[in-house]
């Protein structure tokens, strides 16, 4: 089906611009912009809303396999579509973890046949996630893994890590680290600071995470790798990844919506629903993320879809599970960087969409002729309070069950078939 989409605030992440226009979709394609009505389209007036490319969101936690009860790949993918998630990359802290090319084409078969949504695999850097034996890189990169990680399982072994990283620069295949020193981040649940002291919780330093990212850039400067820093969330990390960029080392960074929206207050009386890893920050370190953002020094943002089950939350703080639900509730928050901070949408959707699609090689997260129709149609001003009990996502672990939010998705296009159109009676 051929279709024109008009009155269209058109939201381009790759030229910076935001304008009022058309869009053509043909053969699951942009064909074109502003360009006039094709004879037999279904035409589509957006009324004045926001179309831009559909968000790709890179570094998903599915519970498919062995733990199912969690999320499943339908489930997911339905909170995707409803989120304006196109692309969901996935990572490969499953159960058996995705370390074998069996595993990842058992999981890419799989999500073929159950969401309605793009999905791509990250692939373990070592065997079982463990940090002793490097995973089949070779092997799993042929399977289509776009990317490998051991996720917030730190490779202590620097040993271990440089060899990964030494093979990977020959296959062109990129790592993607969480920048934190394994012993001091072993048992921490809060950053360190008054606030935690004066909740008895055990803390780490932003420190932990600068020391790490020093570590792995030593390691990316020898072997040449190409690397992407999952979360960077402490102003004293920036300097370092200011420099790594500068001295011209491949290195990309990226930032969970929680961490620019939430900080370290927000956990109250020990609501684990707030309790994340890296912990929350001060509120200095997370406008210094917002600003990184604004700046393009931080490339990515990232919901982090963790889900979990009520008893893993329903827990004393430092024994609860780390992690929240985020495919639904990615775009909302991340109006709050648009109307509390005063970013630009077209920024916005650079971390969102054009950044992830372009270092993982994908042909998304464009408003271009010839790039797919993944496409997004959005009112950000719309108002709501979120319910969780709402959300798609068998998990409900969000911490902004109640919040008022603003921003709604209208429609999600996936190579131009909508899988998602929000109806009048949506929560």
């Amino acid at each position: 089906m051929t279709l024109w989409f008009h009155n269209a605030r058109l939201i381009d992440p790759e030229t910076g611009t935001e304008r009022t226009g058309s869009l053509t979709v043909e053969a699951g394609q942009i064909s074109a912009i502003d360009a006039p009505c094709p004879d037999g389209a279904r035409r589509i007036d957006c009324a004045g809303k926001c179309l831009a490319p559909g968000i790709v969101d890179m570094g998903v936690q599915i519970g498919e396999p062995g733990a199912q009860h969690r999320e499943s790949l339908r489930s997911a993918g339905l909170a995707a579509a409803r989120g304006g998630v196109t692309t969901m990359i996935l990572r490969p802290d499953t159960d058996p973890a995705i370390d074998t090319p069996e595993v990842l084409e058992y999981v890419t078969r799989r999500a073929e046949a159950r969401t309605p949504v793009n999905i791509r695999c990250m692939a373990a850097l070592t065997r079982g996630r463990a940090g002793r034996e490097m995973a089949e890189i070779g092997f799993l990169l042929d399977a289509g893994a776009v990317a490998f990680t051991d996720g917030d399982r730190v490779v202590s072994d620097t040993k271990v890590l440089s060899r990964c990283m030494t093979y990977a620069r020959g296959l062109g295949a990129l790592i993607i680290g969480h920048p934190q020193d394994a012993g001091l981040s072993a048992g921490a649940c809060a950053s360190s600071g008054k606030f935690a002291s004066l909740r008895g919780l055990p803390a780490v330093s932003p420190m932990a995470e600068r020391m790490g990212f020093d570590r792995d850039m030593g390691l990316v400067e020898m072997t040449g790798v190409r690397y992407h820093a999952d979360q960077i969330t402490s102003a004293r990390s920036l300097p370092a990844l200011e420099r790594a960029k500068r001295n011209g080392l491949d290195v990309t960074a990226g930032i969970s919506i929680h961490h620019l929206t939430l900080n370290e207050f927000d956990v109250g009386d020990y609501r684990t629903f707030f309790k994340f890893t890296p912990p929350l920050r001060c509120e200095d370190d997370r406008r210094a993320m917002v600003q990184a953002v604004a700046d393009g020094l931080i490339d990515v943002i990232c919901s982090m879809h963790t889900p979990h089950d009520e008893e893993s939350k329903r827990l004393p703080f430092e024994e609860a599970a780390a992690g929240a639900v985020g495919l639904e509730t990615l775009l909302p928050a991340a109006m709050r960087l648009h109307h509390s901070d005063g970013l630009p949408l077209p920024l916005i959707w650079r971390a969102l969409s054009f950044n992830p699609a372009q270092r993982l090689g994908l042909p998304s997260g464009r408003l271009t002729a010839g790039s797919p129709a993944d496409l997004l149609l959005f009112d950000p001003d719309a108002p709501f309070v979120l319910d969780r009990f709402a959300l798609l996502s068998k998990s409900k672990n969000t911490p902004f069950d109640g919040a008022r939010m603003q921003g709604r998705v209208l429609a999600t296009y996936v190579g131009g078939q909508a899988v998602y159109e929000r109806e009048v009676s949506d929560a």
